[in-house]
């Protein structure tokens, strides 16, 4: 019996000269799948001894027992649609690892993705020539994945699931997204005239993101604000609208990197130990609550960003105004008054 010879040739033609195949290992899936449909039609077929042989020139199809040809009439069709199946098959896996190894340039990029479907908490999104997995632990708390939305996703990494198959990870978590987003919105980071030194973030929440350039005349800070702040709106908008981006000068005087980290608030004193990271922080009392942040937020984010563990302490406004009215310091007011009276 033999598969339709010109319909057999053009199949395996394609697959092996423009999806980069080896015909022996068609050949041989091919085998495999015909003498799996083989016992599937004849179940009580003996085991022992059954091959299956194919020429690969004519696409002659056999069934051997023991060398013997046992061909049943008319199984040639079932070999037939068996041995197309599994070219198609061979085909999708081929065009698949050939497009994730495209993607293997693009780790470190961004790019826009469609929600297509849902495995468990995996978003699978469509990104161009392939899909790519959005794991739980890479998408923003209190996202909403809704059929065919778009978002902006970062490419991870290519990584093997359990069934050793290759896939494309994805992320909406990762600090270097943002980095990506400015990259696209800000050219002075673009053409390197600002640089991204550190981003950190809570995603969803918050982040914060330290900028230098040692291009005078150079504004990092304002070039990443944009004018009347459009530039980081975009960012945030891209995040999904909730995530704040505090945007920070970096300063090789850690000190003074340290006090712009902790922006909004407005610090009184700082005292450091270089050798041991740690950073007591010394606030207003009505500061306070900006230089910590709703749950430790802003404080969590600065210590990350300057690599300090920040300790924030508070003054009180009356225990230094009641200071300040101790007999030693009227004291001293009254003797200062006399000798402006003298």
């Amino acid at each position: 019996m033999a598969i339709i010879k010109s319909e057999f040739s053009l199949a395996l033609n394609q697959v092996a000269t423009e999806r980069g195949i080896s015909p022996t290992d068609v050949i041989a899936s091919i085998e495999l799948a015909i003498l799996a449909a083989y016992k599937k039609e004849y179940p009580e077929a003996e085991e022992t001894g059954i091959s299956v042989k194919i020429n690969k020139d004519t696409g002659e199809t056999k069934i051997l027992k023991d060398g013997k040809d046992i061909t049943p009439p008319g199984f040639g069709r079932i070999a037939a649609q068996t041995a197309k199946q599994v070219i198609l098959q061979k085909i999708r896996e081929a065009e698949k690892k050939t497009v994730i190894s495209q993607y293997r340039n693009q780790i470190g990029s961004i790019v826009k993705g469609r929600v297509i479907r849902f495995d468990g908490y995996n978003v699978y999104m469509d990104i161009g020539r392939t899909e790519a997995v959005l794991p739980r632990d890479e998408q923003i708390k209190n996202e909403k994945y809704q059929l065919n939305n778009t978002f902006t996703v970062y490419i991870k990494e290519i990584a093997n699931d359990k069934f050793d198959n290759s896939r494309i990870i994805i992320s909406r978590t990762s600090p270097a997204l943002i980095e990506e987003l400015f990259k696209r919105e800000v050219p002075e980071i673009a053409n390197g005239t600002v640089e991204v030194k550190k981003v950190v973030r809570e995603p969803g929440e918050r982040a914060k993101i330290a900028v230098f350039s040692g291009q005078g005349g150079v504004d990092p800070v304002g070039a990443c604000v944009g004018q009347k702040g459009v530039r980081v709106q975009t960012v945030t908008d891209e995040l999904g609208g909730y995530e704040k981006i505090d945007i920070i000068q970096w300063n090789k005087d850690r000190k003074l990197f340290l006090i712009a980290s902790l922006s909004p608030a407005k610090i009184t004193q700082v005292e450091t130990d270089e050798d041991k990271n740690v950073a007591k922080v010394i606030v207003d009392e009505e500061q306070a609550p900006l230089a910590i942040g709703k749950g430790g937020i802003n404080v969590n984010l600065a210590s990350k960003l300057t690599d300090f563990q920040i300790d924030i302490i508070q003054t009180d406004k009356k225990t230094e105004e009641k200071t300040s009215d101790s007999p030693v310091e009227k004291n001293n007011q009254t003797e200062n008054n006399s000798e402006k009276a003298k």
